[in-house]
C-alpha cells in the first residue's frame, strides 16, 4: 500500500469512526425517548440533502450529506405559550412554537417531550453525552490496556557482541574486548523474555527492574526461541552508564562532563512496540485523559486566542484546540506512519491503538463540549430540565402551583447566536489547521 493511500485510508477510517460515534450518541438520546412514549418521526446522522432515508414504523432513518453531526427529532420539545404571557405575533419565537406543536397529532398529545417529568428528560437529553463518555472510555481501555502503547517490549532487537570502552556509544568491537553478558549467554536477537530470576517480565520496563534487582549474580533467564521456551544463564557486568533525563539526554556535570553511574549491564535492547498498560494502571490514565479534555473544553476561548495567534504567525501552534482538518491530519499521519519509503517505521498494531485512542478523544471532545449549558448543546437542554426541577420543588414547598415546563422557546434566540458561533469557530480553525498545522 502507498503512503498515500494509506494516508486516505486513515482519514476515511475516522470519518466513518465519527459517524458511528455520532450515530450512537443520537441512539442516547432516541432509545429512552421511545421508552418513555415521545414520539421521535426523523432520526439522521449528517445534515443539509438526504443521502438516503428509509421508513421502519413511525421514524424516517437516514443519512445527510454534511457530516457534521446529527439530530434526532422529538415531538414537542417546545411547550405550549403559559396563559398570561402569550407570544408576539408574528416573532420568531411564536412561529417556532407553532411549527413544534404542529407536529403533534390527533391523539397524539401525551407523547410530547415537554410532558415527560424531570428525571425522564434528564435520561432523554444526557443519553447522547453518556453515551459519547462511554464510548470514548471503551475505546481508549481497548487501545491502552488490549493492544498497547508504545514502548519497549520483552521481545530482543539487538545482542551487544563485546564491552567497549564507552557501551552508550557506537563503538566498535576489538579483539581485545570482552564478550557482553548478553552474548555469552546465548542471548539472540528476536529471543522473547518470559522471565528473568524469576520474575515473570511482560514489558521492558519489567526486564529493566528485574536486571536491575539480580545486580551481577548469575541468574536463569527463560527467552521463547522458535516456538520453545528456553533457559538460559546470565551474569550482568557493573559498569558506568550514563545518566539520562526523561527526553533520553544525559544529564551533565557541573563542568559539562556527563554524569555516569554503576548499574548492572547485559548489552541488550529492545523491539519498539505495543506494550499493553496493566489493568491497574487504567482508571488513573482514562481519568486523566476525561480530567484533560474537559480543561480544554473549559478553557476553549483561550485555547482559541492562542490558535489564531498561531495562524497569524504571532506563536508556535501548540496542542490544544484543533479543527477538522488537523485532525483529519493526524489520522491520516497514524494510518500512513509505517508505509513509504520515507515514512517512519511504525508497527500496525500501534497504528491502530494510535487510532482507536483518536477516535475515543474525539468522543470524551463530544462529551465534555455537550456539557456547556447553552442551546443548541444537550447540556442546554439539560440545564432546562434541572431548573425546571428546582422551580417545581420550589413552588411545591412554598405552597405554590405548579409552574409547568421550563419554556426552552425563549432560549431559541441564545441557541440562535450560539450555533452561528459554532460555526465561525469551525471555519477559524479550519483555516488555523491549513496555515499553522500542528508538528506531527
Amino acid at each position: 500500500m502507498t503512503q498515500a493511500l494509506a494516508y486516505a485510508l486513515g482519514i476515511l477510517v475516522l470519518v466513518i469512526g465519527i459517524g458511528i460515534s455520532v450515530a450512537l450518541h443520537e441512539l442516547g438520546h432516541m432509545i429512552p425517548a421511545k421508552r418513555f412514549g415521545v414520539k421521535v418521526p426523523e432520526y439522521f446522522i449528517g445534515f443539509g440533502p438526504r443521502v438516503w432515508s428509509t421508513r421502519r414504523g413511525e421514524t424516517e432513518y437516514g443519512v445527510k450529506w454534511i457530516w457534521l453531526g446529527g439530530y434526532v427529532k422529538l415531538v414537542g420539545m417546545i411547550p405550549p405559550a403559559r396563559s398570561g404571557r402569550p407570544d408576539k405575533p408574528g416573532s420568531q419565537i411564536a412561529e417556532a412554537r407553532a411549527e413544534a406543536l404542529a407536529e403533534i397529532g390527533p391523539g397524539e398529545e401525551h407523547r410530547a417531550f415537554y410532558l415527560l417529568s424531570v428525571p425522564r428528560k434528564l435520561l432523554v437529553m444526557a443519553g447522547g453525552i453518556l453515551t459519547n463518555l462511554v464510548l470514548g472510555v471503551l475505546l481508549l481501555a481497548v487501545a491502552f490496556c488490549g493492544i498497547g502503547i508504545p514502548g519497549g517490549t520483552t521481545t530482543l532487537k539487538s545482542v551487544s557482541t563485546c564491552l567497549t570502552s564507552d557501551v552508550d556509544s557506537d563503538t566498535a568491537c576489538t579483539d581485545a574486548d570482552p564478550a557482553a553478558p548478553g552474548a555469552a549467554a546465548g542471548l539472540r536477537a528476536g529471543d522473547e523474555i518470559r522471565s528473568w530470576d524469576g520474575a515473570r517480565t511482560s514489558s521492558w520496563k519489567d526486564v529493566q527492574a528485574a536486571i536491575a534487582a539480580s545486580g551481577t549474580r548469575s541468574v536463569p533467564v527463560v527467552v521463547e526461541r522458535d516456538g520453545a521456551e528456553v533457559t538460559l544463564t546470565v551474569t550482568a557486568a557493573e559498569l558506568q552508564r550514563k545518566v539520562l533525563d526523561l527526553q533520553g539526554n544525559p544529564v551533565l556535570d557541573s563542568d559539562g562532563s556527563p554524569t555516569t553511574t554503576s548499574r548492572p549491564y547485559v548489552g541488550i535492547s529492545p523491539v519498539y512496540g505495543a506494550v499493553p498498560l496493566p489493568i491497574g494502571e487504567l482508571p488513573s490514565t482514562i481519568g486523566q485523559a476525561v480530567t484533560g479534555t474537559v480543561e480544554v473544553i473549559a478553557t476553549l476561548p483561550v485555547g482559541l486566542y492562542h490558535a489564531v495567534a498561531a495562524g497569524l504567525g504571532h506563536e508556535e501552534r501548540s496542542a490544544g484546540v484543533i479543527g477538522l482538518v488537523g485532525v483529519g491530519r493526524i489520522a491520516g499521519e497514524v494510518s500512513s506512519a509505517g508505509t513509504g519509503t520515507s515514512a517512519v517505521s511504525v508497527p500496525l498494531e500501534l497504528r491502530v491503538a494510535q487510532m482507536l485512542m483518536l477516535l475515543g478523544s474525539l468522543n470524551l471532545a463530544l462529551f465534555a463540549f455537550n456539557l456547556i449549558p447553552l442551546l443548541p448543546l444537550d447540556g442546554g437542554h439539560v440545564a432546562g430540565a434541572l431548573w425546571e426541577g428546582a422551580r417545581r420543588r420550589w413552588a411545591l414547598a412554598h405552597g405554590r402551583p405548579d409552574p409547568g415546563p421550563v419554556d426552552t422557546a425563549r432560549m431559541l434566540p441564545v441557541g440562535q447566536v450560539v450555533f452561528g458561533i459554532l460555526i465561525v469557530m469551525t471555519v477559524i480553525l479550519v483555516w488555523v489547521d491549513l496555515v499553522a498545522p500542528i508538528a506531527g
